[in-house]
């Protein structure tokens, strides 16, 4: 039987890319992605506090297969900091490809962080652009307001929330990730590696019916 993990004042809620283009009809469409929202919807409650990220290119951007003649998307290219995916043009600013889904609903997100919108640079991850010198300031933010541990989820499992995940337990965060709450890309056996890499990162994969909130337990049972 799993124990129950009881969310408190300093843990936080990383929604990752919950986006109209990594969902079905979007350009870069995550298989079922859009079963994440209900879930996630759930859960957000169960957290004081939330973070929303959101994928913001420019027209043009380095990592759209359409900027650079004669290439296709899911084909790669060397960048000045090493292997591009090319992608579909995804998540270009101000356009509903790049909004949030209409039915997500966390009216309590503290902040929205906005990644991907260097023009030369791709950005999976939410702490740092992948050239993983150039950072986001998330750390900073999560370490200035007491935050200890993170909880991840959203699109996609294998490549957003990989990179997040990653890169807040390198930078001493507890990190879990609600799997359930995630849906992945799944490329050449990328989940299978992401499960992988958590585990050797002792980053920890749970449900999302594991999640409590000790103010809502408190509540039900009178106490």
């Amino acid at each position: 039987m799993t124990d129950n993990l009881t969310t408190g004042e300093h843990d936080l809620f990383l929604v990752v890319d919950i986006q109209n283009d990594f969902c079905p009809g979007g350009s870069l469409a995550v298989p079922r992605g859009d079963e994440v929202v209900p879930l996630i919807n759930a859960l957000a409650p169960k957290f004081d506090h939330v973070v929303l990220t959101q994928d913001w290119h420019p027209r043009g951007h380095l990592s759209f297969a359409s900027s650079h003649p004669g290439k296709q998307p899911f084909q790669t290219i060397e960048v000045a900091y090493g292997t591009q995916v090319l992608w579909p043009d995804h998540c270009v600013q101000e356009t509903v490809g790049a909004a949030f889904r209409g039915d997500l609903h966390v009216p309590h997100a503290e902040l929205v962080l906005r990644k991907g919108y260097h023009r030369e640079i791709d950005s999976y991850s939410a702490f740092y652009e992948n050239d993983r010198k150039t950072a986001t300031g998330l750390t900073g933010y999560l370490r200035e307001r007491g935050f200890t541990r993170i909880f991840l989820a959203g699109l996609a499992f294998d490549f957003c929330v990989r990179y997040s995940g990653e890169d807040a337990r390198r930078q001493d965060f507890e990190v879990v990730v609600i799997e359930d709450a995630c849906r992945s890309i799944d490329v050449d056996g990328s989940a299978a590696s992401t499960r992988d890499s958590f585990r050797s990162l002792g980053i920890r994969c749970v449900s999302a019916g594991i999640i409590k909130n000790n103010k809502l337990v408190r509540r039900k049972t009178g106490l």
